[in-house]
């Protein structure tokens, strides 16, 4: 099999591409190798055929898919962002930048593309309340201000979080989370209109070794290990009791080639939780990389970023049962080996 990985030299990217490359896939690199993502030019597999370039270049597109079988979409740009000026760079890197590719593809004719989602495109997550299951209206900034963090019922009392399945509400509630539900939107009208056949991984809190460092588009397990590398203590929001799961990244590359797999089988377009199925909090996983580092214990800051949700954790078992994936790696050993781990190089600012 003929495999391209856009943005496969970047964290998630050079995981899949990896672990393609261990089961015998053929496999061809496109990314843009932007320096606010990479720090340094990456080594990459000699194995690998690179092509360098931007995902949102008609030429260079179809110049990678040239004698491809199928498309694993990893190139866009991550995370909350710094503010709305953000917003042109994150809507023509993911949307503009999946039309493009998808537009190539039914050019060539190619019929198999899985993409990178994310958690982000519920919004805040599944909740119980009195009268069952809810979804809470974005948090008040005064409730913020006052520490109240976790969402409230119509009568003032807290909502009791719930894992979230693909089939609930989405409710993307940032302009990242926005621009990925827009790629989920291109690829169900690309299937729709070639025939095509989509998986969309919706990532949950991916870390492991290799992860960018010192930019703030980071995730919070790169930031936490950042500030101990500093040695400075890392700064928690909130209270630390935000939920998240936690999913290591060579099972999400594992998933990705699950998805690549089922794309050979299946019809249609078809959306996928990927997360380890185990809850923990923000402040968790900041202690647990405190002690495994011998760092200074976490600070809990009580600080806030409007656009974050209190508690995103979702079940995967679709991804379980219909893609008969597993995770392999547990919280404790993936925080242990992460503590010590080496990051990617810092960005330019």
């Amino acid at each position: 099999m003929r495999l391209l990985v856009t943005g496969g030299a970047g964290f998630i990217g050079s995981a899949i591409v990896e672990a393609a490359l261990e089961r015998g896939d053929d496999v061809r690199v496109l990314d843009s190798l932007r320096p606010d993502v990479h720090g340094a030019p990456p080594v990459l597999d000699a194995r690998v055929d690179f092509v360098q370039g931007d995902v949102r270049d008609e030429g260079t597109v179809y110049r990678a898919l040239d004698g491809i079988d199928v498309v694993c979409h990893q190139a866009a740009k991550v995370g909350l962002g710094v503010d709305f000026s953000d917003a042109p760079d994150y809507v023509s890197s993911n949307e503009f930048g999946t039309s493009v590719l998808l537009a190539a593809m039914a050019g060539t004719g190619i019929t198999r593309f899985v993409q990178a989602s994310s958690m982000v495109v519920y919004g805040e997550g599944a909740y119980l309340g009195a009268a069952g299951p809810t979804r809470p209206a974005a948090r008040r900034v005064a409730d913020l201000d006052a520490g109240r963090f976790d969402p409230l019922d119509d009568d003032g009392r807290p909502l009791e979080p719930a894992l979230i399945a693909e089939d609930a509400p989405l409710d993307p509630r940032n302009v990242y989370a926005i621009s990925k539900l827009s790629q989920e939107y291109l690829a169900t009208s690309w299937s729709r209109s070639t025939g095509g056949i989509a998986a969309s991984l919706r990532y949950h809190n991916v870390y492991g070794p290799g992860m960018p460092q010192n930019t703030p588009y980071a995730g919070v397990a790169s930031l936490f290990r950042s500030s101990l590398e500093r040695g400075d203590a890392p700064r928690v929001f909130e209270d630390g009791r935000q939920r998240r799961d936690f999913v290591h990244s060579r099972d999400v590359a594992a998933a990705n080639l699950a998805a690549i797999d089922w794309t050979a089988r299946a019809t249609g377009e078809r959306a996928f939780n990927v997360g380890s199925g185990v809850v923990h909090t923000i402040g968790e996983i900041a202690e647990q990389l405190s002690e495994h580092s011998g760092g200074p214990a976490p600070v809990i800051t009580g600080e806030y970023r409007l656009g974050d949700v209190r508690h995103i954790t979702a079940s995967s078992d679709r991804l379980k049962t219909e893609l008969g994936w597993q995770p392999s790696m547990s919280f404790e050993a993936g925080m242990r080996e992460f503590a010590t781990a080496p990051l990617r190089a810092a960005v330019r600012r």
